[in-house]
C-alpha cells in the first residue's frame, strides 16, 4: 500500500479526514469509478481535488473492489478494503475511518463520482466544524430551473434560520433559507450530497433505526433529522455536475 496522502492544513482548521467512497457497481454507468478517458479513473480525480482543498490531513478511498484497490494506489492514493454488504456510503465511510485510525475532528464522505467539487467549498465545510454547535454538515445550492425543482433525482433542502436543515425531499418543496433570501426565488435549493460528520455523530448515526420518512424519501439523511439530530447546510454557488451517464 501506498503511503498515505497528505496536506498541511491550517493551524485553525479542525483535523479532518476525506473518505472517498468508490464502489465499481453501478445501475446507471457500469464499473463508473474505473472511466479513464483522462487517462486518470474517475475517483482518482475526485481524491486529488480533495487533496488540492488542503482541508484535509489524510484522503483515503473506501472500496469493495481489488480493482479500485489496485488503482488506487497506481496512483499514489491510499486505499481501505471495505465490505461489499455496506448498505450506504455513510456506512462505508465509518468502516473506513475505523480500518485507518487516527484521531480525527472531522471526517467528510465525498462520493468517488463528485469530481467537481468546489476545493474552496470542501474547505468550508471542515471549517464550519470550529463552532463547537455543529455535528454534521453538508452543501446546497441553488435550484435554477423548473426541470431540477420537479426532478425526483434532485434532493430538495429547505433550511431553518440558523442554516440547519428542517427537511429534505425529492418533490418540490416551498424554501425559506434566511441565510441567502434570494433562494426561493430561484426555485429552492438542491442538495450536494457530501456529508461532514463529527466521528462520535457518526458513529451515533449508524446505531440509529432507519425512520418512516427516510423509508418514504429513500434519503438517509431524514434519519439524522427525525431523530433529533440537526444538520448544517452550507450554501454554495452551484452544484457541481457528477458523473453519472
Amino acid at each position: 500500500m501506498s503511503a498515505l496522502a497528505e496536506t498541511s492544513p491550517s493551524a485553525q482548521r479542525p483535523r479532518a479526514l476525506a473518505v472517498i467512497p468508490a464502489r465499481l457497481a453501478s445501475t446507471r454507468l457500469p464499473r463508473k469509478m474505473l472511466l479513464n478517458e483522462t487517462g486518470s479513473c474517475l475517483f482518482v480525480h475526485t481524491a486529488q481535488n480533495a487533496e488540492r482543498s488542503g482541508a484535509f490531513e489524510r484522503v483515503i478511498v473506501a472500496t469493495d473492489c481489488d480493482e479500485v484497490q489496485a488503482a488506487a494506489e497506481e496512483a499514489g492514493l491510499c486505499a481501505v478494503p471495505t465490505s461489499p454488504d455496506c448498505p450506504s456510503g455513510t456506512d462505508r465511510v465509518h468502516e473506513a475511518l475505523v480500518t485507518a485510525g487516527g484521531d480525527f475532528d472531522v471526517v467528510v464522505g465525498v462520493q468517488g463520482d463528485e469530481p467537481e467539487l468546489s476545493p474552496e467549498d470542501l474547505e468550508r465545510l471542515v471549517d464550519s466544524f470550529n463552532d463547537e454547535e455543529v455535528s454534521v454538515a453538508t452543501l446546497a445550492a441553488p435550484i435554477e430551473d423548473e426541470a431540477s425543482l420537479q426532478a425526483s433525482s434532485v434532493v430538495k433542502v429547505v433550511l431553518d434560520s440558523s442554516s440547519d436543515a428542517l427537511y429534505f425531499s425529492r418533490s418540490a418543496i416551498p424554501n425559506r433559507a434566511h441565510a441567502r433570501p434570494d433562494a426561493e426565488e430561484r426555485g429552492g435549493l438542491r442538495h450536494v450530497g457530501v456529508y461532514a460528520w463529527r466521528p462520535a455523530a457518526l458513529a451515533h448515526f449508524r446505531g440509529l433505526e432507519t425512520t418512516e420518512a427516510e423509508r418514504a424519501e429513500n434519503l438517509e439523511q431524514l434519519r439524522w433529522l427525525e431523530s433529533g439530530g440537526r444538520m448544517r447546510v452550507l450554501l454554495i454557488d452551484r452544484a457541481p455536475h457528477g458523473v453519472d451517464t
